[in-house]
């Protein structure tokens, strides 16, 4: 019989934006963040999809908030009651949002249990991204000690890039962060927006007109991955058809290793409208 004392359980939140295949190869936890209207508070990505934020923009535009205690609690509890004493937490970036502050404050509580709580300083697929590296490792039977230090290393290699077709999502939710610079009375100007080491949006790059900020980004991929092997995932908000044209075309790069495609969950959708296309690189 396996001696689950000796396994790691992994888990994150709903914004790493990860494929459900992955997530149940894995057996990966994931806490949702809370999606919250006038009448009613969903959880992300359980009972409210993508789809359904869209269509209510019109109407209302939500707020968002971070997993609660009891729900943080809930995981927690199961975990230790299916024999684990070990479980490794990694959440967005704490510079976007208190989820690792409330979940590092949680984890106090369980003595009996070793959790280590990460700040990926990321958001969406790049937390995504070094959740799925974690999986990989703990699946390797690595000691927890070492999988830490090799998030840690992992972090500074793994980029976030996205652009959008407006920035009121971003500036109504407070997310703007030192995005704000670029706002201005410049028509049709479009930020490639990027994470820096503090976990904090900034723009990396100004074009005007969608089709340039798209090919921007492509290119600012391309600059980065010069050279080296690299994993990337392209992800999406309602832009599924442009966001496919860039999948195809990073297939084609020989250094590519492996690549992902999804779309984002309902809590970024409500921080970046529709039309958000993005790529995590993860230089291997």
């Amino acid at each position: 019989m396996e001696n689950n004392y000796e396994k790691i359980a992994l888990v994150t939140d709903s914004s790493s934006d990860l494929e459900k295949e992955i997530i149940e190869r894995y057996n990966i936890q994931t806490i949702p963040l809370k999606i919250i209207y006038n009448d009613r508070e969903y959880n992300d990505g359980v009972d409210i999809s993508p789809e359904e934020v869209y269509e209510r923009f019109d109407q209302e535009i939500p707020k968002t908030s971070m997993p609660s205690q009891t729900d943080i609690m809930k995981v927690f509890d199961r975990l230790r009651e299916e024999g684990y004493k070990k479980i490794l937490s990694i959440h967005l970036s704490c510079n976007l949002s208190g989820t690792v502050d409330v979940v590092k404050m949680i984890s106090k509580q369980y003595e009996d249990l070793e959790i280590e709580v990460i700040d990926s300083k990321s958001v969406s697929i790049g937390v995504g991204m070094l959740v799925h590296e974690a999986a990989k490792l703990i699946s390797q039977s690595i000691p927890m000690a070492e999988i830490k230090d090799a998030l840690n290393k992992a972090k500074d290699k793994i980029n976030v890039f996205y652009c959008v077709p407006v920035l009121d999502y971003l500036r109504k939710g407070g997310r703007i962060g030192l995005v704000a610079a670029t706002l201005g009375t410049i028509m049709d100007l479009k930020p490639i927006i990027s994470v820096n080491k503090d976990g904090r949006y900034y723009t990396c790059a100004k074009v005007r007109g969608r089709k340039k900020s798209l090919e921007k980004l492509v290119e600012i991929a391309m600059d980065l991955m010069k050279d080296k092997k690299v994993n990337i995932s392209v992800y999406h908000g309602a832009a599924k058809e442009e966001a496919l044209k860039i999948k195809e075309y990073f297939a084609n790069i020989p250094n590519v290793q492996e690549i992902f495609f999804g779309q984002i969950s309902p809590a970024m959708v409500v921080h970046t409208g529709p039309g958000l296309v993005g790529l995590a690189i993860h230089e291997l």
